[in-house]
């Protein structure tokens, strides 16, 4: 079947097999950026500025420069500081997507922390607990609960984001579809795509949804 001169099998075909690249891409970068993130928040509450001052400046970089510049930086910047290329493109891509988004993390988890009233960690003291256990009984289940909706609208923006990998030849759904584009030239295979990323994104929003729900016994 053809579409606007577009042979439509052939074109999904190509992009199931690109939405593999972009899922890996996401879960890589989830996998790697949520606990970074995590460790930036606790490093930005540091009372020692050795500590939370670096942690400020990284923050301010990842998140006021572009990911496209990032993404560039770490596939050919090697090349310039050491003279030779240390990463393949996927790997310099998964790392520009989890550094980038470790400080948006870092920041959403931040504000979470910080959200919890000071009484429950005074509370926590004369019950006897220790300072690890406050944290990670009292405070993290909570923590947890008043980020799910910032985070969630981060990696459905992570999701979207993934069509950056294609500035350094990463081969996804949004490369395939202007490259079939511009060779139909078709808007079409645009078209196909948005359809790929808004299911994907559905997905993402019906799982923390239901994530949600299950935080729902944690009241502020």
């Amino acid at each position: 079947m053809k579409v606007d001169n577009v042979p439509i099998e052939p074109l999904i075909t190509e992009m199931l097999k690109a939405t593999g690249t972009v899922v890996e891409i996401f879960f890589l970068t989830i996998l790697i950026a949520i606990p970074l993130g995590f460790l930036v928040a606790l490093g930005r509450r540091s009372r020692f500025k050795i500590i939370s001052v670096p942690i400020r400046i990284y923050q301010l970089v990842f998140r006021g420069t572009p990911l496209m510049l990032q993404l560039f930086f770490f596939m050919y910047g090697p090349y310039y500081i050491f003279e030779f290329n240390i990463y393949e493109r996927f790997t310099a891509c998964i790392m520009a997507f989890s550094i980038n988004y470790a400080a948006y993390f870092g920041e959403i988890f931040r504000g979470g922390i910080a959200s919890i009233p000071k009484g429950q960690y005074e509370a926590a003291k004369v019950l006897g607990y220790t300072k690890l256990q406050t944290f990670m009984r009292i405070i993290l289940p909570q923590v947890v609960k008043n980020v799910i909706p910032a985070t969630g609208n981060e990696l459905m923006t992570l999701v979207k984001d993934t069509s950056l990998a294609q500035v350094i030849s990463v081969s996804e759904i949004f490369n395939i579809a202007t490259k079939t584009g511009s060779r139909h030239f078709s808007t079409v295979p645009l078209i196909v795509a948005a359809v790929f990323y808004l299911i994907m994104n559905s997905g993402v929003e019906v799982s923390f949804k239901l994530i949600e729900k299950k935080f729902e016994y944690y009241k502020n």
